[in-house]
């Protein structure tokens, strides 16, 4: 089976490398130590804290081999400057509809994150953006109908 490639900004590269140092290192002893602890109160079979810390700790390694393998297979886009929406640009768009400014990230699917305005290349509103310029304007079909925005800014 061959890993898909993964695509992310250096930032996103260093948040999982991150990440990926504290899952190794300080959560693994507090799990390692929970299960000290639940094995010391005996019987296995009706101990919910070891279960806990069991199911825990298999989340805890699942999460680790998810990240070695984004990491291992992950191409770092190069922050470029470029009036085109690529990888790694930010853009301020102009929502007609809410008469308002919206500033996005365009990451890889890896980064994408809704809380921080982090959009995936490969998303609908991602793949609108892909190539425009300054100016140009952006149609998104949604489940509510088509959205239009205006590019108002390529950082």
């Amino acid at each position: 089976m061959t890993e898909e490639t993964i695509v992310l900004t250096q930032e996103g590269f260093a948040k999982l490398e991150a990440e990926l140092e504290e899952l190794k290192g300080p959560r693994r002893r507090e799990i390692a130590d929970r299960l000290k602890i639940a094995i010391s109160y005996g019987d296995l079979r009706e101990n919910s804290e070891y279960h806990s810390a069991k199911d825990d700790q298999a989340h805890l390694e699942t999460r680790i081999k998810q990240i070695e393998a984004m990491l291992r297979n992950a191409r770092i886009v190069k922050q470029v400057e470029s009036s085109k929406v690529v990888i790694g640009s930010t853009v301020v768009l102009y929502d007609e509809e809410f008469d308002e400014n919206i500033t996005y990230s365009i990451v890889g699917q890896a980064e994408a994150n809704a809380n921080e305005n982090k959009i995936s290349y490969q998303s609908p509103m991602g793949a609108a953006l892909m190539d425009k310029t300054v100016g140009d304007m952006i149609y998104v079909d949604a489940p509510v109908g088509t959205i239009t925005y205006k590019l108002l800014e390529v950082k």
